[in-house]
């Protein structure tokens, strides 16, 4: 289940202390969300140019149920990361827990993977969260989703055939070393490590087993909505197969996920997993059918973000939101 220990939201409107604030921090905060924005607007529109001409490929149901599976995997994802701040020692009301993580989510438009981290760190302190809590919660969040999206898409390899096998056989020289450094021991003593180098305090709680896989089953809900994301629209396609043809799915989206997540330079993988996800499902499912599947899965994602950030924006603007009691 997701955290439930919660704190109170803070009582200015947006979440953000109106003390100390001063009109230099909102000028810079307004223009990083405009760059953000700008960014996402780029890629969008980059995006929609191809794949506008392949909607109508696919039914309006179909789209509608794929994107569904999106929201709800993104969902799990938020979990996810939320888990790791609460057994770190950083809590957050659900409110607070939505701005924090969809609002920095949107730095993953940015080249690199550190902006997520760096605005999620920024925002968490307005809800009292260490930044130290919230920068290890990220790393934490982002081994696990990069492990665990190993660790279903290597045994799903052989069944998309030889050219995924041939091409992608090195992920199984990353599963090992992902598992053995979310291990609590290695992982704990390894963030320790890091925060006495850079002589910031200790974290308010070391990460626990319990934790981890809190972390991971959330992980692993959000791999089996994001193939079933990719399911429907090859079924819409005409694809055939069931249960195992969803397997085939969830495993070449996984693994082309997790290697965009690897590949640190590119803004939120953009065009690593829609080659690699090209590559690992055109066996199965034609390479017409994937590359549709491909460019239609981006989109839907750029507009989930957006999505759950607005609601994130919406939901904290509510009175009730920021004068709720803690549970």
């Amino acid at each position: 289940m997701a955290p439930t220990n919660r704190l109170v939201d803070p009582p200015s409107a947006g979440g953000v202390p109106a003390a100390g604030g001063g009109r230099w921090r909102r000028l810079v905060r307004l223009l990083v969300a405009g760059l953000f924005l700008a960014v996402i607007v780029a890629v969008l529109a980059g995006q929609w140019n191809e794949a506008g001409p392949l909607l109508g490929q696919l039914s309006l149901q179909a789209l509608m149920a794929s994107w569904a599976l999106v929201l709800a995997g993104l969902f799990a994802t938020f979990c996810s990361w939320w888990s790791a701040l609460a057994d770190l020692g950083g809590r957050l009301s659900l409110v607070g827990a939505l701005r924090v993580f969809y609002l920095g989510q949107l730095g993953k438009y940015l080249p690199g993977s550190i902006w997520p981290a760096l605005t999620q760190m920024r925002l968490g302190r307005d809800y009292g969260v260490p930044p130290r809590a919230s920068g290890a919660a990220f790393v934490v969040f982002m081994l696990l989703i990069i492990g665990t999206g190993l660790l279903l898409g290597i045994p799903v390899l052989p069944l998309l055939g030889r050219d995924a096998v041939d091409e992608y056989r090195w992920l199984v020289l990353v599963l090992p070393v992902a598992v053995l450094v979310v291990a609590p021991p290695v992982l704990n003593w390894a963030l320790a490590l890091i925060l006495r180098l850079a002589r910031r305090p200790p974290l308010p709680a070391p990460m626990s087993l319990g934790g981890i896989l809190r972390v991971a089953g959330w992980a692993m809900v959000a791999w089996v909505c994001y193939g079933g994301h990719v399911f429907v629209m090859a079924r819409q396609l005409g694809a055939g197969g069931g249960a195992l043809l969803w397997l085939q799915c969830t495993g070449a989206f996984a693994a082309a996920f997790a290697g965009g997540l690897v590949l640190v330079l590119a803004p939120a993988g953009v065009g690593v997993r829609e080659a690699t996800l090209l590559v690992l499902l055109g066996s199965t499912i034609t390479a017409p059918r994937a590359t549709v599947v491909a460019v239609v899965s981006r989109l839907m994602f750029i507009v989930g973000d957006l999505a759950w950030a607005a609601t994130a924006v919406l939901v904290q603007g509510h009175p009730r939101a920021r004068t709720g009691s803690a549970r």
